[in-house]
Order: structure tokens, then sequence, then C-alpha cells
């Protein structure tokens, strides 16, 4: 009843073995009888019994994790007759057939692979398209989509980039690559059957290549380990067939003493079929790169894939691939972060076009794996409530944690230890019944009671007999008992991340500037990084192994406008880190707050006592930042037990009745919480869109220490969501870029994002939120529109209703609809660009097209924050004074468009905010429509500006507000769901298949009091 991720398409080439019964088998032939290992010592499977499991995957990379530690006790197996092995029945057998240019095959299958589970049918590849573009799917794969020959034109840089602001010498971490535009590169579609896991792939490839060199032209390929594998020189054929044998490592042959038998490892017979698909040469990408085309033309992808692929292939190799990163023991280490996961250091490389021509962008990365041990422990980490399970092995599970622990091992890939195989399964679920209540029926009809099964079978006692077993199919039972299940190697950790693991990895990632530079550099000239092989020779590259020097600018801070008892005071951040305090000031704009409520969930009785001394010094706090906030609630603070979080039905009452004391006229719910809670999702929900209040949540533990930083920043926030403002610029946008902005001529700011479900959600909505300026030319408040939308679907599909409503509020405020659009998009990958440019900004011209003969001009920017480039003082060219460390990071309002950008397209990097921890990353803009034609220096200006308008602090941001704020608007989104998404994936988290993906939930509708108020900061 075993059913692998590739046992479908496998069959096992191996000698005779007799037919056996089992429950992990359901399949209408032959199966072998399992070898059973010796017992050792203590009559208990030793560790070298566990590890030959992890030994196969060793045998396919390197080990990227410690050994797991030895498996459960089990009583030792009564051994059947063990399997009989023939000598070299599986060697590769090389053909001396005359050669054909159309096809060949080489390395015959001897007389066991004749058989009709070896035969397969010749592939058919059809040839590449002339235009290509690569779509990077979740996992980081490259796969080619064909550019729509209509496909609009991103905008081109409109000049040679800006000189505004002092030069400052950066490095980035990005390579020179010099690719010889004559060097042709042989793309072959490459055919593997059965099917095989991609590090096996990779292990028949070299043992292909070792075995046929004369055949492959003495060529060295790249394989990216699935399909596509490129040769510097044609082979021989344009077809070929190969057969290799690879040995399989197993249980017997593995152990740490010698087979007494001396019998070899067993062999699994593949076949290879390769299909030359394309000849491709460098010109039309060097021609791309210079410059020489006038005319808009897309980017050679398939030159530019082929070439990242051979800088892949000797990473590939030696480290565990994770999208575009590599992981391995050798490239800094692992450190558990708890909960059955390891924090494991590793690097990201790509290969980009830019300025100076081919750049390797190559950065330090961090991610969780998960820890190779048995199930059992693995859920005594992961689980609080499951922490002394292996003392208690007659626990079982209710209901709520049976849902916990199937959502903790879902899609895990796991092996068995208690026979010799080296399957892999992947867990989709458990089963309804406990061990206990399982029965099966075998090939012969035969009802058998699982826990019989394996006393029988492999004379051992089920231990955990309460506990469900894991359900290794979509389709059709079949069970794992958990107690006999250990984690496969080498695979990223699945699960949500909890605080503590997520800031035990964020710790790991957290290199100053000076260290993380020297990681990079040490990668690049490391045994794994993509210069350690000898790809580079045998393509013919010439990759530089030194940074990319870079100029940069620093643009200076705009002036801002605060309050100072009732009068406006101008000042210029001046700090290195261009932050401002209010000690002296007035947010600029305070509103008064009359009628407040306060409810507090939980809380020790010392900890409730300190609620009426909170509220006097917040409210003092808000009146130095000239925020009016009553001394007095309308009603005295409402002390709720923690478990009122939980009941929906009760919290909205209790709300309502904060309400009702209001007349109905609440302007703010101050929330104190024992401690974060879940019911914190519901508690937004019911505020915003029930009762219609803003609402300001606060921890216990953060009010025992009252001091005026924690006062201050509650104060902006509570300001900010009732409608205030923090600061404004003192010279508004029409003086600062008075060429096309005009204090008559409105102008509206959008920001659009969409959040996307956990991972292993495989059903609910993604969320998009929009956001708009509604003031000018002050532009510093935002209206918000959300709406939920198809799972993972990333172009808004609701974007031309939204943008209309966010229109129709602006004319409200500002009594005309704007001239000019500038619209901010944030979480677009470069492989989206032509499909969000095409349908999204239509969509934004058909939210216009409801006011009659309303064309405003629009500019449309990508914003990336999730990107790799990294910017360092250039310690060479600066010449170190005294009290100044450069080391340290890039200072704020520093600006790169040169060199390290797109060859061809409008795009900066700017870096608008002070790094505090780690090396600072900046924000990457790319313009895809710029109908306003702003110049290098303005667009970056304003950009810049803006970031100083941030509603919540005193400091510049990192990201551009109006995109800021749709992201936090589409959490909050998020969270109206969450509650409702939760049980319905629990729900349906033991079904064994599913249908497509259900009609989004609609989000319940924002109430009318905090429509136009910014509630999400």
């Amino acid at each position: 009843m075993e059913e692998t991720e590739e046992s479908k398409a496998s069959k096992k080439c191996s000698t005779k073995a007799r037919t056996f019964r089992s429950p992990f088998t359901n399949h209408h032939h032959h199966h072998h009888q399992p070898q059973l290992l010796p017992h050792s010592n203590n009559n208990q499977f030793g560790l070298g019994g566990l590890c030959n499991r992890t030994q196969y995957y060793q045998a396919y990379h390197p080990a990227l994790l410690p050994l797991p530690p030895p498996p459960p006790t089990l009583t030792q197996l009564a051994s059947p007759p063990s399997l009989s092995h023939g000598r070299g029945r599986n060697q590769c057998l090389s053909s001396k057939a005359p050669v054909k240019k159309s096809s060949h095959k080489f390395n015959s299958p001897p007389p066991l692979a004749t058989s009709s589970e070896t035969q397969v049918p010749n592939a058919t590849v059809a040839p590449a398209p002339e235009r290509q573009t690569d779509v990077e799917e979740e996992n980081g794969r490259r796969v080619f989509g064909v550019v729509p020959p209509e496909a609009m034109a991103i905008a081109r840089r409109p000049d040679s980039g800006g000189v505004d602001g002092p030069v400052i010498p950066l490095l980035a971490n990005h390579f020179l690559v010099r690719f010889d535009q004559a060097q042709r590169i042989y793309h072959y579609n490459v055919e593997i059957t059965p099917s095989p896991p991609r590090e096996v792939a990779r292990a028949i490839k070299r043992q292909l290549v070792k075995e046929n060199s004369a055949i492959l032209s003495g060529a060295l390929p790249a394989f990216d380990g699935r399909k596509n594998l490129f040769s510097p020189v044609e082979f021989q054929n344009d077809r070929l067939d190969f057969f290799i044998s690879l040995p399989i490592p197993t249980s017997k042959s593995m152990l740490p003493f010698s087979d007494p038998e001396g019998k070899r490892p067993k062999h699994k017979l593949f076949r290879i079929n390769m299909k030359l698909v394309s000849k491709l040469h460098g010109k039309g990408l060097s021609s791309y790169l210079s410059k020489e085309e006038d005319d808009w033309v897309p980017l050679p992808q398939d030159y530019l894939h082929a070439l990242d692929v051979v800088l892949r292939e000797s990473p590939a190799e030696k480290c565990i691939p994770v999208g575009r990163s590599m992981y391995s023991s050798s490239t800094g280490g692992s450190k558990e972060i708890g909960g059955g996961a390891v924090g494991v250091r590793g690097f990201f490389q790509s290969l980009r076009p830019t300025q100076q021509g081919l750049s390797l962008n190559v950065d330090f990365s961090v991610t969780a794996f998960h820890e190779s041990i048995g199930v059992i422990p693995f859920l005594e980490r992961r689980l609080e409530f499951l922490r002394d399970l292996s003392q208690r092995k007659t626990r079982s599970l209710t209901v709520e944690e049976r849902k916990e622990v199937e959502k903790a091992l879902k899609n895990i890939r796991i092996f068995v230890c208690h026979r010799e195989t080296v399957q892999r399964y992947r867990v989709y679920g458990l089963t309804e019944a406990p061990t206990e209540n399982l029965w099966f029926v075998d090939r012969d009809g035969e009802n058998l009671k699982l826990v019989s099964y394996f006393k029988n079978h492999y004379n051992y006692d089920i231990e955990f007999r309460y506990l469900p077993c894991l359900q290794t199919s979509r389709s059709k039972p079949c069970y794992l008992p958990m107690e006999l299940c250990v984690i496969c190697e080498g695979q990223k950790f699945l699960g949500k991340l909890s605080d503590d693991q997520t800031a035990r990895i964020l710790k790991m990632g957290c290199q100053r500037p000076k260290e993380r530079k020297a990681i990079i550099n040490g990668v690049m000239r490391g045994p794994v990084g993509p210069t350690s092989g000898n790809q580079e020779r045998e393509f013919n590259l010439q990759i530089s192994r030194e940074m990319t020097r870079v100029n940069g600018r620093i643009l200076q801070p705009p002036k801002l406008k605060l309050g100072e008892h009732g009068h406006i005071r101008n000042l210029v951040p001046s700090r290195p880190d261009r932050q401002w305090n209010l000690m002296d000031s007035h947010v600029f704009e305070g509103i008064r707050i009359e009628k407040w409520g306060l409810i507090s969930f939980g809380g020790t009785p010392d900890q409730k006592s300190s609620i009426s001394k909170f509220i006097m010094q917040l409210s003092q706090r808000c009146e130095q930042l000239g925020i009016y906030l009553c001394k007095n609630p309308v009603i005295t603070p409402q002390f709720e037990p923690n478990h009122v979080l939980n009941n929906v039905v009760l919290l909205e009452s209790k709300l309502k009745k904060i309400q009702k004391a209001a007349d109905n006229n609440l302007r703010l719910l101050l929330c104190v919480m024992e401690k974060k809670h879940k019911g914190y999702a519901d508690l937004k929900r019911i505020a915003e869109t029930t009762i219609g209040v803003v609402s300001q949540c606060c921890l216990y533990p953060n009010l025992g220490k009252l001091n005026s930083q924690f006062l201050a920043n509650l104060a902006l926030k509570i300001n900010a969501k009732v409608g205030g403002c923090t600061v404004a610029l003192y010279n508004s946008f029409p003086s600062q870029i008075p060429r096309l902005l005009h204090q008559n001529e409105p102008v509206i700011f959008m920001g659009a994002d969409v959040t996307h479900p956990h991972p292993l959600d495989d059903s609910s909505p993604s969320v998009a939120a929009v956001v708009g300026s509604i003031n000018w030319p002050a532009a510093n408040r935002y209206a918000s529109r959300m709406r939920s939308q198809t799972h993972r679907q990333e172009i808004i599909q609701d974007l031309g209703d939204m943008a209309g409503e966010l229109l129709d509020d602006f004319r409200l405020e500002v009594k005309e609809l704007p001239r000019r659009i500038i619209f901010f998009r944030d979480g677009v990958s470069e492989t989206q660009f032509h499909k969000v440019l095409k349908e999204e900004l239509l969509a934004i011209k058909k939210g216009c097209a409801r006011f009659p003969g309303y064309r405003p001009t629009i500019t449309f920017v990508v914003v990336q924050k999730r990107h790799h480039t990294r910017l360092f003082p250039d310690d060479a060219d600066v010449p170190s004074t005294k009290g100044q460390v450069f080391e340290e990071n890039i200072p704020p309002g520093t600006v790169v468009d040169t060199v390290i950008t797109h060859p061809r397209e409008f795009d900066f990097y700017l870096c608008s905010h002070s790094g505090v921890k780690g090396t600072s990353r900046p924000a990457h803009y790319h313009v895809l429509v710029d109908e306003n034609e702003f110049t290098s220096d303005e667009l970056q200006k304003l950009v810049y500006n803006l970031c100083y308008t941030f509603a919540r602090c005193t400091k510049p941001v990192s990201l551009v507000p109006p995109a800021y704020y749709a992201h936090l608007a589409a959490y909050r989104g998020r969270l109206y769901l969450e509650r409702s998404e939760m049980s319905g994936h629990m729900r349906n988290g033991s079904q064994l298949s599913r249908a497509a993906p259900p009609k989004a939930t609609p989000l319940p509708k924002l109430s009318e009091n905090v429509k136009k108020l910014m509630f999400y900061c």
C-alpha cells in the first residue's frame, strides 16, 4: 500500500525475488520481499540501519544536516529468505553499431531490460520558439513561454541617469560575466525513464558523461536536473539513446561491516533519450547588451537561460538547490532553531542583464530545513501539546489535536525504517481511525488488521496504537505507522515558522555589511560557488571574482513641516540616519478624540491594576504631541477573560456594548491583551466592518515598561488611524518638481499589492489591496480598497473597480479628479512585467473611463524589495576619517541608476532608510509606463521625499508609502479571512483529493465610518 512520488513511473530492475503480501503495496504485479537487517548486539536496529536511507540521498548530493538519531526500538524481525543478487546484469554495454546522424542508441539494455516495463516511446519535442521569455514558478524553476507579439514595450530610460546629490563610491554584489558571442550552445531535451528525482537525475547525467565521452564529443554539458541539457559542442547525433545502470545503495550494502556473502548493491536501469532542440548563439544577447538595437526587441532569454544553467551546474552538483539558492554544510553550517527545524546558510545566484553586460548576482542566504528525525520526535518538538508523547504511548488525539498534527506533517517527505527500501513517500494526511482500528484488504482479498500484520510479517509490536497512521496517497489507502517513519534529509521546512523560529533565522541571516561582503567574496572563490567547476573554461566564459564598482549618489533630505503649539515649524532631518524627534514639536495635524473605550483580555491582577496609570500617561503623551485624547473613556475599562477572544458572538456583543455607551459615535477602541492571540483577527474584522471603529492593540508586557518612546509610537499610530497627520513636506511636490507638477493640477499617488495564503494552503483566496491619496498637495492621507480573488492569482482582478472608487474618493475630498496618476505596484517579479503591464494598466484606464472624458496621464512603477542586490561602501576609494566607519551601511538617500541597472529600461535602486541591523537592502524601482515623462532626477526625488511622509514613524521608510500602505491593507484583508480559512482548511485537510480552488470568499464590507481612514496602519 505504500505509494511513492516516483513509484508509478518506476519499476525495479533486479534479479529474482519472491513475492510477498504487504499492506504497503496495492499493485497487481509482483514486488520484492524486503531484505531484513541483521540484528545488532542489543537486538535493535543500530544507527547503520537508519543511516542507509540518508546515505542514499548523500550518494547524489552532499550531506546537508547531521545524520538522524537511531530509529525507534524495533523487536528483531524474523529474517525471510535473502534476495538473490546477480552479478553485473545491469551493466551498461557500449554499442559499436555504425553512427547515423538522425538517431542512435548506446549502451543497449541487457536481456532483463527488454521487458515491457522498460520500453518507452521516443519523446517528441517541439522546436523552441524564436521569441521566448522565461517564467519563474513557485519553486524557482524556469520554463519557457512565448512573448506575445502584441506585448507592450516597457518604458525606456529617459536619460543617462540622474545627477543630483554628491557621489559615493560603492561596491555591488554583481560579478561581471564575459561571454564569447561566437560560442554556440547546443540545447538538448532529455527524457529519463523511469522518471527520477532531481538528485538522481544528476547522478545519471554524471554517469552518462563518464561512460560516453566520445559519443558526446568530449563535452562536459550542463544539466538543470530535469529536461534541459546544454553543451558547448554538438554531439555526434541529433538523437541519442542510452541505458544507464545506477547502483542503488541498500541497507545491507551500507552497513558498517562487510557483507559476508559479498553481494553487490542493487542496480536500477534508466533509459535516457536526448534530442537536439536548438542551436543557440550569443549574437542577439550581445547586441541587446551593447544597445546596438534602436527598436525595442525582447531580451534573448534562450541564450541567457542556457548560461544561467551553466553557471549553476557546479553548485547544484555540490549543494541542495532551493529555488535560485544553494545550501550546503560547507557554506556556513547549520543551527537548530527549534520545532524540528534547522537554519542552514547558503547563497543565492542569478544571471542578470545590466548596463555593464551580464552580471552574476550572488548573495548570502539563510532558510529553514526539516531535521532528519523520526516523526514522533518531530511532533514532540513541533507541537507543545505533544512534548511528552514518547512517554505516553497510549495517548490518543482529540479532533482539534489531530488537525494540528495533520497540518504539521502534510506534504513532508518521509522514509520507513521497518524494512529495506530506498523509496520516499509524501504525507498527504492522516487516517481518520487510530492505528489500532485500521484494517486493509490484501491482494488475495483477505481482510487483515494492520497491527496484527506488522506482528506477523515483521515481528514488530506497534507501540503508538492510538495515534492515526500517515496516509501517503491522495487516491487510495496507503497506511504508515508514525513510529516507523523518518523525515527525509534535505527538504525545506514546509510549515509556518513560529515567532521564535523566525527570530532565530533572522539572527542567522543578520550580517553587518563587512561580514556579508566577505561571505559573498568567499562564495565566489570557494569550493562550491559558481566558479568552482570547469564550466567557465568549457563554455568560454570569463567570470570576474571582484564585486562591481559603481558610483551612487546621496539625495538630500526634504524640509519637513511639524506643528508647534498651533504654529508650523520646519525641520530638516540632519542626523546621519535622517531620523527626527518630536520632543519639542507636535505632529503636523493632531486629532481630538473625545469618545473612546478600552477593553482588556486576560492579564494578572497586577497587570489589570496598571490600566489607570497607562490611560493617564498615554493621554499626557498624546497632549505633548498635539493630539487630544480625553482622559476618561466613555465607559469604565472592560476587563474580560482571555477566552472571550475565542468566541466570535460573545466578542461582538462586548464591542457593541462599548459602542452603545458612546451613542454609536465611538472614535477609538484600545485593546490590551495578555499575549498574542488568534482572536486578534476577529477583533479587527468586527471592529472595522460591523462596529465601525478603528482599534489599537497592545500587550500587557509592554505596559510594564511605559517609556516615552513606546507611548509616542502608540500615539502616532492612533493619530494616523483616526485621520491625523504626523508630518508634511514643507515644500510641496509642485514646488519641488515644477516642470511637471502644479498646485492647480492635482496628482493622486496609488499603491497596490497582493498577499497570498501560506504555501501549504492550496485553496484559500488571495487578497488584493489598492490605496490612493485623497489630499493634494500634501498627499499624505490614503483611502483603501480590498478584494479577495482567485487562489494565488497575482494579477489584481478588480483593479478597475477599486481604482475607480479611489478616484471618486479623491474627487469628493479635492473637488476635482487628478490630472496625473502615479501608481506603485508591489510584489511583481520581472517575469510578470509584461502581463501586469498589459492587464493592470488597461484596468486602471477602465477605472478612469467611468468618468466621461477623463484621461489622466499614468506612470506605472513596480517596486521590488525581494531582490538580492546589496550595496557596500567602497573602502578602497573612500579614505577612512576619524569617527566614520565605512564598513557600516550606505546612508539614507543612496541611489544607483547606472552600471548594475537594466541596459535599456528605466529602473533604479534607492536606499531611503537607515539600516539598523544587518545589511541594508535598497528598494528596486522599475518604471513600466511613464506617460508623465519624468526625468531620472525628478522621479528619484519624488520617491525619496514620499518616504518621509509615512504616518506612523519619524524617519524615512525603506519602501515608498503608497506601496507600504497597500501591503498593510492587503495583510488586513488576509486577517478578515484568516479564522474562516483555518476552519475550512482543517475541515478539508483529511480529504485525499480536491477539485479546483473554490470561488474566492468575498471580504466583509468596511464600515462607512472607517472606509476613508488609515485603519490598517
